[in-house]
């Protein structure tokens, strides 16, 4: 049962070992050393699937160290680090337009090869002192679906099988902000009274992830108080499922985290 969950077993055996290390060349460059570029401005940062002809991912790229002669571009498609270069930069800060058409054609594909959530990997390295570097600043472009805020909202069926539920909840968009979306039912997925919330989610307009900003649900739970939902997920914007990881807590504690996933109806 649910209320024995929180006060249940928090022992944990700890294993403790060693093993050898293997040095791994990445043929893209020294990882770890030299300076790092940074990328800001990401906008859009995402493939629109309904226009693969003009849809492109916009960002800034700056280095502040007179020793980087050059930063490159690179993209590779599904993380299979097959990766090519797209552009130079010899100027910061830097603007960079990626068109879905450029990448694809430079990775040897059609456009109508791109799926649907298609995973376009971009990445930077940095030239200075005659050797290049592999830089950490990195961004995943998927191929999506535009956000409409029909399709995700009305009702929905959530489930969960670590935390033992399934049915129906309701989304509604915020009428100011069409990227604000507000959760009722999943207290009382529980049977519980849900005088409190909804839960509110906040979607990223930029990829599209969600955060659930901690919110309590309801009063009592379990003969606890103030049973409360937070978490962070993804919203699939082509069938408006989002799979999201909720962490329930009580005054007294916390119950975890649980994956939930949300399918419209």
């Amino acid at each position: 049962m649910k209320r024995f969950k929180i006060f249940g077993l928090i022992t944990a055996l700890v294993l403790v070992f060693s093993s050898c290390e293997t040095e791994v060349i990445d043929p893209a460059g020294l990882r770890g050393e030299g300076v790092f570029p940074t990328i800001t401005d990401l906008n859009p940062a995402v493939y629109d699937s309904n226009d693969l002809e003009n849809t492109f991912v916009q960002f800034t790229v700056d280095i502040d160290d007179p020793k980087v002669n050059e930063v490159i571009v690179l993209a590779s498609l599904n993380g299979d680090k097959k990766r090519v270069e797209m552009t130079r930069l010899n100027n910061f800060p830097g603007t960079v337009k990626l068109m879905l058409s450029e990448v694809a054609s430079k990775l040897g594909m059609q456009l109508n090869d791109v799926k649907l959530g298609d995973i376009f990997n971009i990445e930077l390295q940095t030239i200075q002192d005659g050797k290049t570097y592999f830089s950490n600043a990195a961004f995943n472009a998927a191929v999506v679906c535009a956000y409409n805020p029909e399709l995700v909202t009305g009702s929905y069926r959530a489930v969960s099988e670590g935390w033992a539920v399934d049915g129906n909840v309701t989304i509604t968009a915020d009428p100011d902000n069409e990227y604000v979306l507000y959760v009722t039912g999943l207290a009382a997925l529980d049977g519980l009274t849900e005088d409190q919330g909804p839960l509110r989610l906040e979607v990223n307009e930029l990829n599209y992830d969600v955060v659930a900003v901690k919110t309590v649900l309801a009063s009592s739970a379990f003969g606890y108080t103030n049973i409360a939902y937070a978490g962070s997920g993804k919203l699939n914007t082509c069938d408006g499922t989002f799979e999201m990881l909720f962490t329930i807590t009580v005054d007294q504690g916390s119950f975890g985290a649980y994956d939930f996933v949300l399918t419209k109806n």
